[in-house]
C-alpha cells in the first residue's frame, strides 16, 4: 500500500463434500487459482494499456510473465463483452510485423471502426480464416471491401463474398504510380543529363517534390518543381498524368468516370513513355475496383491511421514475441463505436 509491498496471510478453508468432493472456500477479493488479489490484477491490467509489461512488472515487483497473463485475461474479458460484429463494409490492409518483410493482415469494420480480425501474413491463405469464421451468412452480408491493389485480398473476397464490390484506394494506386512511373522517368531524365552535372543534380534532388501533394509545397519548393518540370518534357507529362489519374476517384457519376478513364488511357498511349504505357496496361484489369469508388465513398485512410497506432503499441513494448498477445492488444485498442 502506498508504494509498499503488502503480504496477506489468509486462512482459506477446504471442505470435503460428500456430493461434490473437496471444495475450497471462495474469497471475493481473490481469483480462482490466483496468488494476487483482484485489485492488484485490475491495477496492473489498467497500467498495461499505457505502459510496457516490463515496466508494470517492475512497479508492482512481479514477474513480467505474470503481468502478461493478467493483461491477457483482462483483454479477453473486455473483448468478450463486445456485441457480436455484423459488418457490411470492410477495409483490408497489412502492416509490418517484424523486420525482413514479415507482415500481418488487418480487417476493419468500415462503419464501426472496429478491428475485426488480425492474422499473420498477407496471402490468400492468411486471410482465409477471417471469411471462414465469418460464415456463409456473414459473407453474404458484405457489400463492399476497400483495399490496395493486393491480388490475394481481391481473389479471396471474390471467392467468399461474390456480392461484394471491390474498391481500390486512391493513395495506394497513386503511390504505385509514383514508384513505377515518376521515379523511373526521373532516373531516365537524370541519366540523359550525365554530362551536365548541375542540371543532373537538380533533377535527382527533385524526387520528393515530384511525389508530394502540390497543395502542401512551400513557395520555394513550387519554384524548384516548376524549374524541374520545364526542363524535361517527359517528366512534365508523367506529372500531369498523375493529376488526371487522381481525378478518376472524384468523378460524379459512372458516365463521367468512363470519359475520364478512356481519356487517361489514350493520353498514356500517346505519351511515348515506356513506364507510363506499361503502368496503364497493368491498371486496365483493375478498372472495376476504381469505378466502384463512384458509388461507395470508401478508402483505407482510417486503417492507415490505425496502423500508425499499431506501430506505437509495438514501439512502447519494444516489440512482441507473443503475436497472439500483440493481436489482443490491437483488438482491445480499437473496439469500435458500438
Amino acid at each position: 500500500m502506498l508504494g509498499r509491498t503488502l503480504v496477506l496471510n489468509a486462512l482459506i478453508l477446504r471442505v470435503a463434500c460428500h456430493r461434490c468432493g473437496p471444495r475450497v472456500q471462495m474469497v471475493q477479493w481473490l481469483g480462482r487459482h490466483q496468488r494476487l488479489t483482484e485489485r492488484l490484477a485490475q491495477a496492473a491490467a489498467a497500467l498495461c494499456s499505457t505502459m510496457s509489461t516490463a515496466h508494470v512488472a517492475e512497479l508492482f515487483e512481479l514477474h513480467w510473465s505474470t503481468v502478461r497473463e493478467i493483461d491477457r485475461r483482462a483483454l479477453r474479458q473486455r473483448l468478450s463483452e463486445l456485441p457480436p460484429a455484423q459488418p457490411r463494409r470492410l477495409i483490408m490492409d497489412e502492416f509490418a510485423l517484424h523486420k525482413g518483410h514479415r507482415y500481418a493482415s488487418v480487417v476493419l469494420d468500415a462503419e464501426t471502426k472496429r478491428v475485426l480480425w488480425i492474422g499473420l501474413g498477407r496471402s490468400r491463405a492468411a486471410v482465409r480464416g477471417f471469411f471462414i469464421g465469418l460464415g456463409h451468412e456473414g459473407c453474404a452480408r458484405i457489400e463492399a471491401v476497400a483495399m490496395d491493389m493486393n491480388t490475394a485480398y481481391d481473389l479471396e473476397v471474390r471467392q467468399h463474398c461474390p456480392k461484394a464490390r471491390i474498391i481500390y484506394d486512391l493513395f495506394h494506386v497513386v503511390a504505385k504510380y509514383g514508384r513505377e512511373v515518376i521515379s523511373r522517368v526521373r532516373v531516365d531524365a537524370a541519366n540523359q543529363l550525365r554530362h551536365d552535372k548541375p542540371a543532373r543534380r537538380v533533377v535527382k534532388q527533385a524526387h520528393w517534390l515530384l511525389l508530394r501533394n502540390p497543395a502542401r509545397l512551400e513557395s520555394s519548393q513550387r519554384i524548384h518543381l516548376d524549374e524541374v518540370l520545364q526542363a524535361n518534357r517527359s517528366l512534365m507529362s508523367a506529372y500531369i498524368m498523375k493529376d488526371e489519374l487522381k481525378s478518376l476517384w472524384s468523378a460524379p457519376n459512372a458516365w463521367e468516370w468512363r470519359r475520364r478513364w478512356k481519356q487517361w488511357l489514350e493520353h498514356a498511349q500517346q505519351s511515348n513513355i515506356a513506364a507510363l504505357i506499361r503502368f496503364a496496361e497493368l491498371l486496365k484489369p483493375y478498372w472495376k475496383g476504381i469505378l466502384s469508388r463512384v458509388r461507395w465513398s470508401m478508402h483505407t485512410g482510417t486503417l492507415e491511421g490505425i496502423n500508425n497506432k499499431i506501430k506505437l503499441i509495438k514501439r512502447t513494448a519494444f516489440g512482441y514475441r507473443d503475436t497472439d498477445y500483440f493481436f489482443l492488444k490491437i483488438k482491445a485498442a480499437f473496439p469500435g463505436n458500438t
